[in-house]
């Protein structure tokens, strides 16, 4: 039970091995191709020569991140505003658990302390805490009780929606089909308005 992208072997085994890298490339799960999201995490490692340390990243300077994320080929479309992204999360990794990623979900009481937990991180919304949330519980074995329920349909066992739900080469193409139905779903509503 792990995340299966077709992206570099060795990003997938960052983002099996390290907490805090499986966090921040969902956090880069923005505008970008999934892929895209979730290898950068194990470039910007490389970049900066060793491991991901939220304390680190919590504190490093705001340009020289900025300069690690931008420098060819870019961590994320939007190089800047991603960098600071990173850095505000890591904050608060840094602030409310000791620095540890992995202590957002491995003391939670719930799914739905869970989903709260995640949700007050920087950029995360209802949708991206609930993806993230069965992330965690389908690919990773973190399941508090409840955690399917606080999911809501990412949840699901049977779903094809999100990041959470690739496995292989087909999982991936259900999830982009769904995903390019619910565009054209809230294109055609928002023309039809």
């Amino acid at each position: 039970m792990t995340l299966a992208l077709p992206i570099d072997p060795e990003a997938n085994r960052l983002l099996e091995r390290s907490p805090l890298a499986l966090l921040l490339g969902m956090v880069l799960d923005q505008q970008v191709p999934m892929e895209k999201a979730f290898s950068s995490p194990y470039l910007l490692a490389q970049r900066l020569g060793r491991e991901l340390d939220a304390r680190e990243l919590a504190g490093y300077d705001p340009e020289a991140l900025v300069a690690l994320f931008a420098q060819p080929p870019a961590l994320h479309r939007f190089p800047k505003a991603m960098a600071a992204r990173v850095q505000e999360v890591c904050r608060v990794l840094v602030d409310r658990y000791d620095g540890d990623a992995a202590r957002l979900w491995s003391d939670a009481a719930d799914g739905r302390e869970l989903l709260r937990r995640i949700a007050d991180l920087p950029g995360f919304g209802a949708q991206k805490a609930q993806i993230f949330l069965a992330l965690l519980g389908k690919r990773f074995g973190v399941t508090p009780a409840g955690w399917r329920e606080a999911a809501g349909g990412y949840g699901d066992a049977d779903a094809h929606r999100s990041v959470a739900d690739v496995t292989d080469a087909d999982s991936l193409r259900r999830v982009r089909e769904y995903k390019q139905q619910m565009k054209a779903a809230a294109k055609a509503k928002t023309v039809g308005g």
